[in-house]
């Protein structure tokens, strides 16, 4: 039997006989097993109401399936078609489209390749339509001679041009719509004509609102978050029931009481010819037009301005400005060279707050912002609920948020991601 030397340190156990150190990365992992069990939901959520509908977005501005699903004999067949020929496929094109024809008419598929396609080009849903009803007579061949009776534009070479360009899985011609570009017969890209460029303006139109909505809530919001920050505790708690009343109210009931406010037959006006102001026939058209979407929506985001604000001030310490008038600034310099530094961080917190929220506003503009008033999310609506073009409008909500990151990159590389905070 060895003699344990006296020198040799002895191994730290637990009361259960374990030594120290694996006792102690048990409970470490432990530790972490529940702050991950913790933390799961929260992440679980965030996946199915953030990264999932982001990622179906991004999917739906590219997948392009359909046509090639439906017609799937005539996109085989077109393989080995040369369009830049100038002459049209051969009659095996011709019977496989005339049995996709009869075969998506009693599918009822048909319909929706022609209203697909009718983003691309103009008149391909009539065209798919009376083809659908028809082509159920054409039972033997020549088969394109009969297609081209029934309508001329069979034999049109830029109709199956656009067939075989759109039945690849995915494309890139809802990005090309979102800027205003589109493919032409030969398959280059050029731009929409004069009267269907609306896009890349909206979205100029967008950026200018918002940003111009921020500043008027930093004009705003900063002169009401200091009096919070610095009046006596009574008076600044009624400032804020004040700040936040309007959260208590339907955003619809306010967007309604300022165009009762804001109509030309409205209370503003009124007042305004009451005083003598304006003339009976002179009155402002404050609603409907972009004047309208800034104040209503100035007046929505404010409180988002003011809240990060106000926490900001609220940690200065009145003693700053005490201590650089007693170094003889006077009270404009001492604000503005020691208090407005130190407010920052509350300024950007506030402002990449307020314009995110602006940018993709929907419900004030559409009410409010008539034809020169509306952001482009009002156009990624109408495209999901009324022209129910979907991958026109994941194509625009896509770059709405490639847009917004890049405002944030350049945000963190000017100011500083790490000074924004909320208090």
């Amino acid at each position: 039997m060895s003699a344990v030397s006296p020198d040799t340190p002895a191994m730290l156990t637990t009361a259960d006989g374990a030594p120290l150190k694996v006792s102690f990365d048990r409970a470490l992992r432990r530790s972490r097993l529940k702050a991950l069990a913790l933390v799961l939901p929260l992440f679980a959520f965030l996946l199915i109401t953030f990264l999932v509908p982001i990622g179906d977005m991004l999917l739906r501005s590219v997948e392009n399936q359909l046509v090639g699903n439906v017609l799937h004999r005539t996109v085989k067949a077109l393989d080995h078609w040369d369009q830049g020929s100038g002459e049209l496929p051969d009659e095996e094109a011709f019977a496989a489209l005339v049995a996709d024809f009869q075969e998506g008419r009693e599918n009822r598929t048909i319909g929706r390749v022609g209203v697909r396609l009718n983003y691309e080009s103009g008149g391909m849903s009539s065209l798919f339509r009376k083809t659908g009803r028809r082509a159920k007579r054409i039972t033997e061949a020549p088969f394109r001679e009969a297609m081209i009776k029934l309508d001329k534009r069979w034999g049109n070479l830029d109709v199956w041009r656009l067939i075989k360009r759109e039945s690849d899985a995915y494309t890139a011609s809802y990005y090309l719509s979102a800027v205003d570009m589109r493919f032409i017969a030969d398959g280059s890209i050029a731009r929409q004509d004069e009267n269907r460029q609306i896009y890349v303006r909206l979205f100029g139109r967008t950026l200018w609102l918002s940003l111009v909505i921020t500043v008027l809530c930093l004009l705003l919001g900063y002169p009401i978050s200091y009096l919070m920050a610095t009046l006596p505790v009574r008076t600044s708690n009624l400032l804020m029931i004040m700040v936040l009343l309007p959260f208590w109210t339907s955003l619809l009931v306010r967007t309604t009481c300022w165009i009762a406010l804001l109509q030309q037959q409205g209370v503003i006006n009124d007042l305004l010819v009451w005083v003598g102001i304006i003339g009976e026939d002179n009155r402002l058209a404050m609603i409907h037009n972009r004047t309208g979407t800034i104040i209503a929506m100035t007046h929505i985001l404010l409180p988002f301005m003011v809240l990060p604000l106000y926490s900001v001030m609220k940690t200065i310490p009145p003693s700053y400005l005490r201590a650089a008038r007693s170094l003889g600034a006077n009270p404009f310099t001492a604000f503005v060279r020691v208090y407005m530094p130190n407010t920052v961080a509350g300024v950007g917190a506030g402002s990449i707050l307020v314009f995110i929220i602006a940018i993709g506003y929907y419900i004030t503009p559409a009410l409010v912002g008539g034809t020169s008033g509306t952001l482009i999310s009002n156009f990624i609506a109408h495209h999901m609920q009324v022209s129910l073009n979907w991958g026109l409008a994941a194509a625009l909500g896509a770059l709405l948020l490639a847009a917004v990151l890049a405002l944030y990159v350049l945000y963190d590389k000017i100011v500083g991601i790490d000074n924004m905070k909320l208090g």
